[in-house]
Order: structure tokens, then sequence, then C-alpha cells
């Protein structure tokens, strides 16, 4: 069964409550999943698992959360190639940047090596019944893509 973290930070709860859709598919795939709010993991704790979900809402013009700031930081000093991820996160369509934490989130993911086998999920403020559906598929299919690689 593979183990999967996902990492997260909400402010308002709409990322919140995106990972829990996230996980409950995971687990509707047959793997483990882990929800961690950032403030409350190391970066390190990625590498104990078979894959990684980040979370993120999207701060000011485009910007990643501070609670994510750390989190970043340790993460470049760690060897990501090859390491399985995805990235989703909230956002407001009414700037400039829509989910622009979701895309440099993704973009220092590839950067430093990390496989990211689906495209990330944005939803604008908290998910629609249909987004609920996304979340729930995109966990699941980020776990079945695990388990194709295993």
């Amino acid at each position: 069964m593979s183990k999967i973290i996902i990492v997260y930070a909400s402010l308002t709860g709409n990322t919140e409550e995106m990972a829990e859709l996230i996980a409950e598919g995971v687990r509707s795939a047959g793997a483990a999943a882990d929800l961690k709010m950032v403030e409350d993991c190391s970066a390190v704790q990625l590498l104990e698992y078979d894959g990684y979900m980040l979370g993120a809402y999207t701060w000011g013009d485009g910007e990643l959360p501070d609670e994510f700031e750390d989190f970043v930081d340790e993460m470049k000093e760690l060897d990501l190639r090859g390491s399985t991820a995805a990235v989703f996160g909230s956002g407001d369509t009414s700037y400039r940047l829509y989910c622009g934490a979701v895309d440099l989130l993704e973009e220092k993911l590839k950067e430093w090596g990390a496989v990211i086998p689906q495209e990330s999920l944005k939803v604008e403020y908290g998910p629609s019944q249909e987004e609920k559906a996304l979340c729930r598929e995109f966990g699941a299919n980020f776990a079945k893509s695990l388990s194709a690689v295993t």
C-alpha cells in the first residue's frame, strides 16, 4: 500500500477542505493518507512517503502563504529528484494571478526534479459539489499513479 502525505496551508478553511476531500480520494484508491498542516510538519518528512501532495491558498498578488516559506526553504535542501508530487490550492479569480501559489509550488518542484504525474488542481474559494468530486478524483488518481510506478 502506498503512503501519501498531504501538506497544506489554509487560512479560511477552503484549502483544508480540499485536502480532506483529496485524502478521501487517496484512501478510496487503497493508499494511506496522512494530512498535516504545513506549520506542523517538516519538509524532511516528505522523504518518508511514497508520494506527497502540497496544498496552498494564494496570498497577496500570487504569493505563497507565509506558513509555507520555511517549508519551501527546507525543501530546497532535500534531494527530491524522482519523488512523486502533486499540487492543489484555492484562490480568487479577481486577483491578477489566480492560484499563483499553486503555480509557484509546481514550478519549484519541477526545478528540484520531482515528478508531477497530473495537472495541479485549482478551486476558486471553497469547492462546489462538482469540485468536491474533482478533489476526490484528484486524490484517487494520484494514488493510482503511485501504484502504477511500484
